[in-house]
Formats: C-alpha cells, structure tokens, sequence
C-alpha cells in the first residue's frame, strides 16, 4: 500500500538516510540540502513579489490616467476660474508635465513612501491613508475572523459527511451566497432590518460608523450595533467560499491510502480527520485565508459604499469620483501590496505545512 502521499511518510523516508554524496564527491546532509532549498525557494518567491510590485506601480499610473474627466476641472467645479488659474493648479500638481516625466517622479516617490497630495483634499495621500485604516481594519478584520473559521468547520464537516442532509444544505445555501452580488445584499440587509419590513422592525442604522453622542463603552456598544449589518453582509458573502474550497481540498483527500492506513492503525474516526486529513488539505484554504487577510486592507469598497462606512472603501469611492489621481493611486498600490504581501506570507508558510513544498 503506497502511503508517500503524506508528508509525514515524506519525511520518515528521508530521515532513514541522514548524508548524501554531494557534487564534489564529500558528504551532504540532507538538512543541508533542505535548507538550501528553502532559501532558493524564498528568494524566488521574494523576486516574484519584487516584480508583481512593481507591475503594481506601472499599473497603477497608468491605469487612473484613462479615467474620462479633468482633475482640474473637476476641482474648480462651478467656481469662476480663468484659464492662467487653470495652469497653475496643473503646474502645482505636475499634470503639465510630459507623461514619462510624471511616471518616473511617481515611483520614485512611490518607492519612498511618498504617495502625493490629493487634489481633493489637499493634504498627503498617505495621511489620508492612515486616518481611514482603523475602520477599515476593524470592519473586515472582525468579518474575515468570524466568515474563516465559519467556514473551515462547516466545510470539514460537510465533506466528512458528503452526501448527506447537512452536507447539501450547506453547499447549497454556501453557493447561493456565493453568487450574490455583496452591494446587492447589503442594500437587503438595509432594507428589512435598517428601514423595517412587514412584521420586522427597523433594528440596526443604515450607515455610518457611529451616532456621535457615546463615550466609554457606550461608544463600543454603539460602535458595534453600527457593525452589525456590514459585517453580517461580509461574512455570508466570504464564508461561502471559504466552505466550498474546503469542502473540496479535504473531498480530494478522503480517498488517499495514508487515511485507510491510519484507520487501520485503530485511530478514531475524529482522530484521522483533525491529523491527518484535516492538514493535508489546508493549503488550498490556507492560500485562499491569506488572500482575504490581504483584503482586510482594502475593505470591500462596494460594502463600504453602501453602509457608508469611514474608511479605504469609502475613500477609493469618493476619489474615484472626482477623479482624484493621488488618492486613488495610492489607494491602489495598498490595496495591491496588501494582496502582494499576504500571498508572499501563504508560499513561505507552505513548506512548514508540507515538507514536500520548497523542495
């Protein structure tokens, strides 16, 4: 019965031969060889991160300056300005600049940590930035913290008992929330427990962060009640794919020699689940985790947008209009390297989740 499928085995078979001869004929461990590996394996994937960052930058330039509207108009709108006024405020904030010339400037700066002034607000995009981070963070970090692990354990469950009455309903409300547009439920949520609906009562305000008139910790409870629906919306939204992908990693396990073997062995059934099929099949999941960690930084600009929320989401929105090139820039060269960052931490974790990885 092959069992080299699991990495326990992986490692068993290695450990029975400590030393290999290497290229110039002496002995080499294969800790040694391992660890090289690993860090040939970091240092490509800390190149990869290099370039996707870039592309980020490049894009980011790029992309916002195919946006139809004049920042400058849009910035003296309705306002008497004549045409010498105009030209100062593109001198002031380098539109009249050649394109390449804008380019090299912007990362330059961007590579510094310079993100611009806004032409909306006038002040540094990075300040902007760091004024709107904490709502974001608390808004989604709560809902990928509850929608995560909601997931795995209503994933794991549904794929070990496949096929049966709690597995079909789980996948199909799970699939059902997956192809709901999240602005769409969120203007629901509003409608049947914001403005009230029939016998439901409006329970939870619409929008904002927080009423203004709380302190200690009526103003946590206050901050929280505004919570609800936002993270409400996040978390049927994302829970349904983190299940589905688990549901799928740990279906593709359930049939490999290592668990027959382990259940021969007399482990309980509960045993073999959490040991051994349950971390074989985390990397799918553990990649798709890392990546919604990396949209805690963005938010969801669109749930944001609808429950008016304080933070990244309503900013991008609100530059986007304007447009605001800065802002919205820099926004997306966050958003980006949050996702850049998060997927790096995922391929450097996957070796010490798989010896095989690296390898």
């Amino acid at each position: 019965m092959s069992t080299a499928s699991t990495p326990g085995v992986v490692r068993d078979a290695i450990d029975d031969d400590p030393v290999k001869t290497g290229p110039s004929g002496g002995p080499r461990t294969h800790a040694t060889g391992h660890r090289t590996g690993y860090l040939l394996y970091v240092a490509g994937k800390l190149g990869g991160a290099a370039v996707s960052l870039f592309a980020v930058l490049v894009t980011s330039f790029f992309l916002f300056r195919i946006i139809p509207g004049d920042p400058v108009k849009a910035m003296t709108h309705g306002k008497p300005t004549s045409l010498e006024q105009m030209a100062t405020l593109r001198k002031q904030f380098g539109l009249d600049l050649p394109m390449w010339q804008q380019f090299t400037e912007y990362c330059a700066k961007a590579l510094t940590g310079d993100l611009g002034i806004s032409y909306q607000f006038h002040a540094p995009v990075g300040e902007l930035i760091a004024e709107k981070v904490p709502a974001t963070l608390l808004l989604t970090g709560v809902a990928v913290l509850i929608y995560s692990t909601l997931g795995l354990w209503l994933g794991t469950r549904s794929a070990w008992r496949h096929g049966g009455l709690g597995d079909r309903v789980n996948t199909g409300v799970a699939l059902t929330l997956w192809s709901v547009p999240s602005f769409w439920l969120g203007l629901l949520m509003i409608i049947v427990f914001s403005v009230g609906i029939g016998p439901i009562p409006g329970m939870f305000p619409s929008g904002g962060m927080e009423s203004g008139n709380e302190t200690g910790f009526a103003y946590v409870l206050d901050v929280a009640h505004h919570m609800v629906l936002p993270v409400v919306t996040l978390v049927a939204v994302g829970y349904a794919q983190t299940l589905l992908v688990m549901r799928s990693s740990l279906l593709d396990e359930m049939g490999s020699d290592y668990l027959t073997t382990a259940r021969a062995k007399g482990l309980r059934d509960d045993l073999v689940r959490r040991r051994h099929a349950v971390p074989n099949a985390m990397l799918p999941t553990v990649t798709m985790i890392f990546i919604n960690l990396g949209h805690v930084a963005a938010g969801s600009i669109l749930v944001e947008t609808v429950f008016s929320w304080p933070g990244l989401g309503g900013l991008f929105y609100q530059a986007l209009s304007v447009p605001d090139l800065p802002v919205v820039q820099g926004l997306f060269v966050v958003f980006a390297g949050a996702m850049i960052l998060m997927n790096l931490l995922a391929d450097l974790l996957y070796p010490l989740l798989d010896p095989r990885v690296g390898r």
